[in-house]
């Protein structure tokens, strides 16, 4: 930092010692400025005339209230006025107290409104302009006394300029620290939503896989002395589903490398297309499941791919776990106009601690997915027994525009 930006930064730390500098030096330029003749012989001449005790006091007066203008513009203005309307009409030579109003003008403009400006500033041109024209020995029309309108319209309008332009820059500074918080906020959403969404990818594949190897195992521990060649294939798919667990697992987690990490899977993301594989996984661990699609070869966004793939799976896993022994289950996809509509029932009798309606984070995880690309999914008991879980995917999904509030 050079000496001069230091300078800068103490000033401003202490406003009343620059208050107190610039008095000092209207002070100055004040006494100086009694001391000129600006009507000698040869022009303005140093040393001509000498002030009087009178306008040395106001001056020193007019000077000593400039310290307190940033405390008091308005009270400031006044006393400085009323000394100048003083020295113009008692004084004789006239000594320029006037100067002292000028500056204080100029702080009220900076400090107030513009309707304040204008109000304050057109009296105070006013009045000290018609003080000098009809008092003193000078006529009207003098010099001086054009001067002291056009010193206090200049004071008034560098004022305002200056109130203006800090205003202007405020205002800048205000949009710049807002619209840093808007990308803070955005970035901050977005951090959530790809939370949200990995959570619900990994609840989908944990709870599917594991479910599958808890059924599978518990076959293979029951029928290893008496049959063990259906314990031999009950741990194949025990292999095949944590197999399977961990490829979904690894691709899912593989969103959270950084750029310099390896590479990522590059297997797609799955669909409606492993349908029926999804339903042999289920069937090979006991489980019969019906499949029925009337999709009508509707190619789907990735998005409602994946979502329609993730609710057949997360309510065939729940039928699993809890409709209890010999319980069927029934898949349809169905496209009805712009939606395509997944259903899953079980005519099973459920357990104590079965789904119900509004509980569990899959059934949570199921709404959110779906909810987020505008569509509905419910879920809930079937009359007669059973369960239902019903969601309705929009075949094209909306990007909400800029400014959009969803």
């Amino acid at each position: 930092m050079s000496t001069l930006e230091r300078t800068k930064c103490r000033l401003r730390a202490h406003p009343m010692a620059l208050d107190a500098a610039l008095a000092t030096g209207v002070l100055v330029t004040m006494m100086a400025g009694s001391f000129v003749d600006p009507h000698g012989g040869h022009g303005a001449s140093w040393g001509a005339r000498t002030p009087s005790v009178l306008s040395l006091t106001l001056m020193v007066l007019g000077a000593a209230a400039l310290v307190f203008r940033r405390r008091a513009p308005l009270p400031v203005l006044a006393a400085t006025g009323a000394l100048s309307v003083v020295e113009l009409v008692a004084s004789d030579p006239r000594a320029p107290v006037v100067m002292s109003a000028v500056v204080a003008l100029y702080t009220v403009a900076s400090a107030t409104d513009r309707p304040t400006t204008w109000r304050v500033g057109l009296l105070t041109m006013t009045v000290l302009t018609a003080c000098a024209m009809l008092a003193g020995t000078l006529p009207w029309y003098a010099q001086e006394n054009l001067g002291i309108f056009a010193w206090t319209g200049m004071a008034a309008a560098a004022g305002d300029a200056v109130r203006s332009r800090r205003a202007f820059v405020h205002a800048i500074r205000e949009r710049a620290e807002r619209a840093e918080r808007t990308r803070e906020e955005e970035a901050r959403r977005r951090v959530a939503e790809e939370r949200l969404r990995i959570a619900r990818d990994l609840h989908d594949v944990v709870a599917h896989h594991i479910a599958l190897v808890n059924v599978q195992a518990g076959v293979a521990a029951h029928v290893m002395d008496k049959r063990p060649d259906q314990a031999k294939e009950a741990l194949a798919h025990v292999r095949e589903a944590s197999r399977s667990a961990l490829n979904e697992l690894r691709a899912t987690v593989g969103l959270l490398r950084q750029s310099g990490d390896p590479e990522a899977p590059t297997e797609p993301a799955p669909g409606l297309a492993r349908l029926d594989e999804l339903a042999d996984t289920f069937r090979n661990a006991g489980l019969p499941v019906e499949v029925a699609r009337a999709d009508q070869g509707t190619t789907l966004p990735a998005a409602v791919d994946l979502a329609a793939y993730r609710v057949i799976q997360e309510a065939l896993t729940n039928v699993q776990k809890h409709a209890g022994p010999g319980a069927k289950a029934e898949v349809s996809v169905v496209r009805v106009g712009p939606n395509v509509e997944v259903t899953v029932l079980d005519n099973g009798p459920g357990q104590g601690d079965g789904p119900q309606e509004g509980g569990g984070h899959g059934l949570l995880g199921m709404r959110e997915r779906v909810g987020a690309l505008g569509g509905t999914c419910s879920a809930g008991p079937r009359y007669g027994g059973g369960f239902r879980v019903h969601a309705i995917l929009p075949v094209k999904t909306r990007t909400p525009a800029l400014g959009d509030p969803a």
